[in-house]
């Protein structure tokens, strides 16, 4: 018994990431938490572009130039 107390003290935050995942998997979740990552980066980016426009315009002329 002490031997388990010893397991679960060391790898408390991996079991708890586990059961976390196991949970967002069979609910499936994991659609809905890439959705909301994939417009948080939208608008990340689009807000980065907008208040840099000389900047992307420029690395981007850049970039299709070496192409």
């Amino acid at each position: 018994m002490n031997n388990l107390k010893e397991v679960w003290n060391q790898y408390k935050g991996a079991i708890i990431g586990i059961i976390i995942a196991i949970l967002i998997l069979i609910t499936r979740l994991h659609d809905l938490i890439l959705a909301i990552v994939i417009l948080v980066l939208g608008a990340f980016i689009g807000n980065y572009v907008q208040q840099n426009k000389e900047d992307v315009k420029n690395k981007l002329k850049k970039f299709i130039d070496k192409m």
